[in-house]
């Protein structure tokens, strides 16, 4: 029953102005898709360039089908998005959100 003192009007204000589960649980789901080192490096990858499933598993030196389904998880949470040029299918981020969210932890892990 300890309540500080002075903290309920903000308090009132925040739990008013708290984040919907559904959002919540979104937005967890995004951050667990950036709790993989491979999926980083695909989303690294793909802040220099747009890439198709056989550069990307080049660059990854890793295989394709592997590759394939990290990009489909990467899609379905709206990280990259495809475009089909004949057979190819080439792979980029989403939009500027994500490379923004991407390079601004890059470089807050990057300085001490």
């Amino acid at each position: 029953d300890d309540v500080c003192l002075g903290s309920e009007a903000t308090r009132t204000i925040v739990k008013q102005n708290m984040i919907a589960d559904h959002t919540a649980s979104t937005l967890a789901d995004v951050f667990k898709a950036l709790g993989d080192p491979t999926r980083i490096k695909i989303i690294y990858a793909l802040t220099q360039g747009e890439l198709c499933v056989h550069d990307l598993s080049d660059v990854l030196d890793m295989g394709q089908s592997a590759v394939s389904h990290q990009l489909r998880y990467l899609r379905n949470l709206r990280i990259v998005k495809r475009r089909k040029a004949g057979k190819t299918v080439y792979y980029s981020l989403d939009d500027d959100h994500i490379e923004q969210i991407f390079m601004q932890t890059l470089q807050h892990i990057g300085h001490e």
